[in-house]
């Protein structure tokens, strides 16, 4: 990081003077220079990283990591999944989340409904209001079958 800082702003400040800066030495920065890239990254950055593209645009941009190492496993290619994870974040490529609906009633079924009747379910909710001469409290009873309030006495505390 240090070293690519010093690269980026060679033109600018000196070699030298930046290594001060950074607390890094001249000589360290043109020994990364000119230290070679190494195969494995090469080979990422190259077949690796277009072969995991390919994958990933054949998913319609649905797999992630763990499924496209699977692919890759699939393709004969060995590799782990956080070096695929690493590329993928490298490359920009991610995948799509879609939201799973829950499924929590099924009211297409051919199970017999329970007749409803009047006066034969009721539902009730209390609160409280406050108001300037105090707290009036309200409490509602709800006939299920009607929907109409069968209830409602209310009165200041």
């Amino acid at each position: 990081m240090r070293y690519t800082l010093i690269q980026r702003e060679r033109g600018i400040v000196s070699v030298t003077r930046a290594g001060e800066l950074l607390k890094v030495s001249p000589r360290g920065y043109y020994a990364w220079q000119q230290r070679q890239a190494r195969p494995r990254k090469v080979s990422d950055e190259a077949a690796l990283g277009a072969q995991i593209k390919a994958i990933f645009e054949e998913s319609r941009r649905t797999y992630g990591s763990p499924r496209v190492t699977a692919a890759l496993r699939q393709h004969g290619v060995v590799c782990n999944r956080k070096r695929v994870a690493r590329l993928m974040r490298q490359h920009g490529v991610v995948a799509k989340h879609r939201r799973r609906r829950m499924r929590t009633t099924d009211s297409r079924h051919r199970l017999p409904i329970a007749p409803e009747r009047p006066n034969e379910k009721w539902v009730s909710d209390i609160t409280y209001i406050p108001t300037l001469d105090g707290w009036l409290l309200l409490a509602l009873v709800l006939d299920v079958f009607s929907r109409k309030i069968a209830a409602g006495p209310w009165r200041h505390i």
